[in-house]
């Protein structure tokens, strides 16, 4: 028979693994905090903390000490997320805290943001991965520039959930007309913004009211406490769960019987079985497995991280997209997106940047600021450059094709962030708003159409050639990847060849017309002829291997950006 502390051990160790599966099995929520300086965000959290139980007695042991502020009854709870030296002498929070508890309920992640507009970065940086927002307004000021700053930032991050509280209730002895008023008005305000789900609660953090216990001094009050709302709003919709996207972070290939594509599902479903398109080259495909550490599954779905197979053998590399054949993303070079600059020096447009967008990592431009947004008013700005924790709409291109889709319905392929090539900081966060449909129109220019097929226009004169020759270099280039076209026997040669030439294409004059003066005087820009003598090499292969030397390192280089109408 076991003894009382065999049995207490036996007992703990039971309850461990279940409660372990409970846990892992509980919903987790993120939220933020946000409102202007000293509308006492901070104590709103230590508040939730202390009255929650999620406060260990050595952390409150702490707090305790540290304590100045002499309206607190001996117990500051802003200091258990005001931790740098700073923001507990200045009374302010300055950079973005987390904080975990859980309930029976619930897990939470807490993001404590500052206020201050100086660190609307950092809120944006604490907001970006958030359910639901909480705005706090002091009930002595009302509605303050602040606080529709924030509101602003938390819709324009397409955070779904919005909760107002009215905080500091106690000062203004509980009184139901302040707290309608400051509904109404934010109301009206949010009537602007793309809210979806907003709720008011008047609260005092510092008192405790209405935070996890109801309120007694407010009877006129008859919705759930904070705490309430925060174990009950409805977030298993806010993941698109609808449209599959499968961002290739690596492949994996052990030996040669497996060859799987990892990485995290950015959304959606997906299942063995499914058709689906790789991007950017279209091919289809059907899910052959899916596999994981603990062996294969029948589906799986957003935030999940898998290992992909498909039936057919595809090149697919880091990068590339995976998605349904009948619901794929926008691909595209160009789109219009709401910014957040991060960084003291100036966003100004053709600065090269890199942009890093789900798996890609690729470089991109600013081709023009369409606007600044006033925070205050929402009004728009014209504005030549982006200055530190401005907002602005931008028109973006990249090098090359990104899979994206709008972030209002798709944050994990709709979010994207500027990176300065050359210092490698993170410069700015950005919110794709769709397809650039602002473009000028105008004539496609030369630099487009090397954008568009990879390589610049040449003529090579192949001399002392004859067709069967000019035809196997063509195909030998074209399988190379140039788009190369054999000029045989035109009408007019010399405006064959600046047809072709303007056409962005590897054009091959041989024979006969190689060595005719007008094919060395048709218009081509100089350094863009190549001329090779057949009798010169000691064979066809020698030839060809100078011909792809010359074209590699002819001039361009990184192919440049496009100056003209679009792609």
């Amino acid at each position: 028979m076991a003894s009382p502390a065999e049995a207490v051990q036996l007992a703990g160790e039971t309850a461990c693994p279940t409660w372990l599966v409970d846990t892992a099995q509980t919903e987790l929520l993120r939220f933020t905090t946000a409102g202007s300086v000293d509308d006492g965000k901070s104590t709103l959290i230590g508040r939730l903390l202390y009255d929650s139980k999620g406060v260990y007695e050595d952390q409150l042991a702490s707090v305790r000490k540290a304590t100045r502020n002499l309206t607190t009854d001996g117990l500051d709870l802003s200091l258990l997320t005001d931790g740098l030296r700073a923001e507990r002498e200045q009374g302010i929070t300055i950079d973005v805290a987390y904080r975990y508890f859980t309930t029976a309920k619930r897990k939470f992640i807490i993001a404590d943001t500052p206020g201050h507009e100086q660190y609307t970065r950092n809120m944006a940086t604490g907001a970006s991965t958030a359910n639901l927002a909480i705005i706090l307004i002091d009930a002595r000021y009302g509605v303050l520039p602040q606080s529709r700053r924030h509101a602003y930032i938390a819709t324009l991050l397409g955070i779904p959930h919005l909760v107002v509280t009215v905080n500091k209730m106690d000062l203004v002895d509980y009184r139901e007309e302040i707290f309608t008023a400051i509904r109404d008005e934010f109301t009206g305000f949010a009537a602007q913004l793309d809210v979806r789900d907003f709720r008011f609660i008047p609260i005092s953090a510092l008192k405790g009211d209405n935070v996890v216990e109801r309120s007694r001094q407010m009877p006129w009050y008859s919705g759930p406490t904070l705490l309430d709302h925060l174990e009950t709003a409805p977030i298993s919709r806010d993941r698109n769960l609808t449209d599959m996207r499968f961002p290739v972070q690596y492949v994996i290939r052990p030996n040669l019987d497996f060859r799987g594509f990892a990485g995290q599902i950015a959304s959606g479903v997906i299942r063995r079985g499914d058709a689906v398109t790789v991007l950017p080259s279209g091919r289809a495909s059907r899910v052959k497995s899916i596999v994981t550490w603990d062996g294969e599954l029948e589906e799986a779905f957003a935030p999940m991280s898998v290992t992909v197979c498909l039936e057919d053998e595809i090149d697919i590399s880091r990068g590339d997209m995976l998605a349904p054949v009948s619901s794929a993303p926008h691909a595209g070079r160009r789109f219009e997106a709401s910014v957040v600059w991060m960084n003291e020096k100036p966003l100004e447009p053709h600065r090269p940047y890199l942009l890093k967008h789900t798996t890609q990592l690729v470089q991109g431009r600013v081709r023009e600021i369409r606007y600044r947004v006033d925070i205050n008013t929402l009004g728009h700005q014209r504005a030549s450059q982006l200055n530190l924790n401005e907002i602005g709409v931008v028109s973006v291109e990249v090098q090359r094709p990104v899979f994206f889709d709008p972030y209002r319905n798709n944050r994990a392929t709709g979010g994207f962030i500027l990176i300065d090539p050359i210092t490698n900081e993170t410069v700015g966060a950005g919110m794709i708003i769709g397809p650039d449909t602002w473009r000028p129109s105008g004539p496609v220019t030369p630099a487009e159409r090397v954008a568009r097929i990879g390589h610049r226009p040449f003529v090579v004169r192949l001399l002392n050639t004859d067709q069967e020759t000019a035809r196997r270099v063509e195909r030998h280039l074209f399988d190379q990847g140039y788009v190369v076209h054999v000029i045989d026997q035109p009408e007019h040669l010399a405006q064959a060849i600046r047809t072709a030439f303007s056409a962005g294409l590897i054009t091959l004059v041989y024979g006969e017309a190689a060595e005719h003066e007008v094919s060395r005087r048709a218009a081509v820009p100089m350094g863009q002829t190549i001329v090779l003598d057949r009798v010169h090499f000691e064979d066809e292969a020698a030839m060809l291997r100078t011909l792809i030397s010359s074209l590699s390192s002819g001039p361009g280089g990184e192919l440049p950006f496009t100056d003209g109408a679009g792609i």
